[in-house]
């Protein structure tokens, strides 16, 4: 089971990423101030549109690649991931952090900030890193 101190620490060791408030103040963490996680509890709408499957618990939302991704990542049976229709279309996903492990956490966050660094600084993160597979 992950906690926001695994975020925290998983998504502040990527290079160049900051932690800022998003409006609602909740955390969220940015590479080039594009952000690729956020702490995002559920919503009224959302609460109204999951109904009894409305998880409980601390919800982050994290970017993905594409939409081909996030179907991939809801198509998981007993996964983590899941969605609301605030989310339709949009190539992100919401992570019950009581649901997954320290290390696909790690693999989400660095793949979300993989998708929006700018491309040198991927590179060379990926040439440290000695992960040429992502």
């Amino acid at each position: 089971m992950a906690t926001w101190d695994d975020v925290r620490r998983i998504a502040l060791a990527l290079p160049e990423t900051t932690e800022r408030p998003t409006y609602d103040s909740a955390p969220a963490w940015r590479v080039k101030d594009k952000a690729f996680a956020w702490e995002r509890p559920l919503r009224r709408g959302d609460l109204e549109a999951l109904g009894d499957a409305a998880p409980t618990g601390p919800i982050l939302g994290v970017r993905v690649p594409d939409l081909g991704a996030k179907e991939a990542l809801l198509a998981e049976a007993d996964g983590p991931c899941f969605t609301t229709p605030h989310f339709d279309g949009h190539a992100s996903v919401l992570v019950r952090l009581e649901a997954i492990d320290v290390p696909a956490l790690e693999e989400l966050l660095t793949d979300a900030w993989l998708g929006l660094a700018p491309k040198r600084l991927a590179k060379q993160f990926l040439d440290d890193t000695g992960d040429e597979a992502r």
